[in-house]
């Protein structure tokens, strides 16, 4: 047998921090668990400097984790809760809806920069959903709802703290839009 057509075992850690990093790089679960884990860590983060919001946030936060294991097993998040989440990006949307009729730069007190990244994050989210579909993962509809809605509720939570905080949006104008 050739050195090509044999495969090489795949070398594991015994120090490995989690056991699914090993996973096969086109299985998508690990790197969506360690965004997801990576996410409720910068909730924490975020809800220690939000005390007007710590208690949303740290809900937010249980919610990211039960999101977590969504992938390998099932989605845990209900309906009520994807509800309640849907209901504070609302609220917050109809706060700020004046701070929000252009493009925006992801920019403004420390606070709302972190909201923004965790937007991101969440957007990422939402991209890798799609090609673990594509890849042959079968999941709920909601998985990708929910995860846009964490998405929009980031977006809307960094508008409000730049409003809390007394700073403006800085607009954007695309070169390309």
């Amino acid at each position: 047998m050739s050195g090509d057509s044999r495969k090489k075992a795949r070398y594991r850690s015994p120090y490995e921090a989690y056991p699914f990093l090993s996973d096969d790089g086109c299985d998508l679960r690990c790197d969506f668990e360690i965004l997801t884990d990576r996410m409720a860590s910068m909730t924490g983060a975020l809800a220690a400097r939000c005390p007007e919001k710590r208690e949303e946030l740290l809900k937010v936060d249980e919610l990211i984790y039960h999101f977590n294991p969504t992938l390998r097993t099932f989605l845990s998040v209900t309906e009520e809760e994807t509800g309640w989440l849907l209901e504070r990006a609302d609220e917050m949307r109809d706060e700020v809806r004046d701070r929000f009729d252009r493009f925006v730069l992801p920019a403004g007190s420390e606070r709302a920069c972190a909201a923004h990244v965790l937007r991101v994050d969440a957007k990422s989210l939402v991209r890798m959903l799609y090609r673990a579909r594509e890849g042959g993962l079968e999941f709920s509809d909601r998985v990708i709802d929910f995860a846009s809605i964490v998405a929009d509720y980031f977006f809307m939570l960094a508008l409000w703290l730049n409003k809390e905080d007394g700073v403006p949006e800085i607009p954007f104008n695309s070169r390309t839009y």
